[in-house]
């Protein structure tokens, strides 16, 4: 038999713990399984640094921008164990983006998270708006009715945080939306290279997607703009904070801040709505966590049993480990054998436990499943996100950190003025470009 060990973040030993002993009683090929809650902050650097001394984990979590840069670390899921075929129908499309890369699958999820529209019940009462935008004409109306500047120029009372990038939570991420939304094609496909900054010719006029997206989003925060309301700017406070102290309207923003939110201020009277669109489509931007299994590690077996220490072998356990993620992860086709010894006899029973369902019931998380985003989209908090899981996007990274850097440069030089959007997004193209240009080397 083979000890598996587990490394990941933000859950308990609790959220697992029901899946874990299900599983050791399936499979009688499996000793322990160990799960350690990771330091998020410093997750990234411990995996680097255990890896390259040989001693991480048999699983661990990737994000889904990590997914190109981990490829090498990676030991992909043998198509027999799981393929694309169930890959593809099983989860939401943004998962096949992310992790099916080479005809393989290099990580599979138990949930994925997308933006919601968080509003404040109490400031659309008082400005006569009866139900939450659904376009972003609306929102830019909603967020005018709501705004409230004093004499002296002050914002007092804004309604929506956008425009900045310091004090606005996920305000790249927020960027990335609009831009998808815009329709514009992040990476080329006809030139491998950047593309958010292409201009095209559009009735005779010159027309950039990209640039669009950087202009509407940053007008917020332009005091001299004439069509998007002044809302929001530098000065004010945090975003979350904003909200939860009842002087912001509204804010774009995933799940979990609605656990955040519950211990800021309990009593705060919001709902969540599904994000504005424009007309001509459904796009929503894609943030969270696969799990995966280390290319390379020394097996652990059981203490005195030479025989599994003889046999068990690097691809031994990673193609364990691969059976234990598809049991935790994906839809089980058929019901559960489960073999259990009990006052001596050994009895066997079906189960029909569904081990991601289980994570998200004890987590109240939105689903990366399909067919359990049919279930939660009824639910009155999860139900905005599970169905905004099914239009959201993500885009290939060469270098998440040092692009998200990029990006934060590009708003601020249109905030302060040091750039027209049209360099400014021009810059952030080039120096991208620079990143992947050095990945190819």
């Amino acid at each position: 038999s083979v000890n598996l060990e587990i490394w990941g973040l933000f859950d308990s030993i609790d959220a697992y713990q029901d899946i874990f002993t299900t599983y050791k009683e399936i499979n009688p090929n499996i000793g322990e399984i160990t799960y350690r809650k990771m330091n998020q902050e410093t997750y990234q650097q411990d995996l680097i640094r255990a890896m390259a001394a040989g001693q991480g984990p048999d699983i661990f979590m990737v994000h889904n921008k990590w997914a190109p840069s981990f490829k090498d670390n990676i030991y992909p899921a043998p198509a027999e164990i799981l393929g694309e075929q169930k890959f593809r129908k099983d989860f939401v499309d943004v998962v096949a983006d992310d992790f099916f890369m080479d005809n393989l699958v290099y990580a599979t999820p138990l949930s994925v998270d997308s933006m919601g529209l968080y509003y404040n019940k109490d400031m659309f009462n008082a400005a006569g708006i009866t139900v939450p935008p659904t376009n972003w004409d609306e929102f830019v109306e909603d967020a005018r009715k709501m705004t409230k500047i004093d004499a002296n120029g002050q914002i007092i009372q804004s309604g929506a945080a956008m425009g900045t990038v310091s004090n606005v939570n996920r305000a790249t991420d927020i960027l990335t939306l609009l831009m998808f939304q815009n329709k514009t094609e992040m990476i080329s496909e006809s030139t491998g290279t950047v593309g958010f900054n292409s201009r095209m010719n559009q009735n005779a006029e010159i027309f950039s997607p990209g640039e669009n997206a950087l202009n509407f989003y940053t007008q917020f925060a332009n005091q001299n703009s004439s069509t998007i309301p002044y809302t929001w700017n530098s000065r004010m406070h945090y975003s979350i904070d904003s909200f939860a102290e009842g002087v912001l309207g509204m804010m774009l923003n995933y799940s979990w801040q609605i656990d955040s939110l519950a211990l800021k201020s309990p009593k705060l009277n919001y709902a969540v709505a599904p994000i504005p669109q424009f007309p001509d489509g459904k796009f929503n931007v894609a943030d969270y966590w696969g799990y995966t299994v280390a290319k390379n590690r020394t097996p652990s077996v059981p203490p005195n049993d030479p025989a599994s220490a003889a046999r068990v072998t690097n691809d031994v356990r990673a193609k364990e480990a691969w059976k234990f993620l598809t049991f935790m992860t994906t839809k089980s086709e058929q019901a559960i054998v489960a073999t259990k010894q009990v006052a001596g006899d050994t009895q066997v029973t079906s189960t029909d436990f569904d081990a991601a369902a289980s994570y998200l019931e004890k987590t109240k998380k939105p689903a990366a499943r399909r067919d359990l985003i049919e279930k939660q989209k009824t639910d009155p908090k999860l139900g905005v996100f599970a169905e905004g899981n099914l239009v959201a996007k993500s885009w290939h990274q060469v270098d998440p950190n040092a692009i998200n850097g990029l990006f934060v440069q590009m708003i601020e030089k249109v905030n302060k003025g040091e750039a027209s959007v049209k360099d400014a997004i021009d810059s952030a193209a080039a120096n991208i470009n620079l990143l992947m240009e050095k990945e190819r080397e």
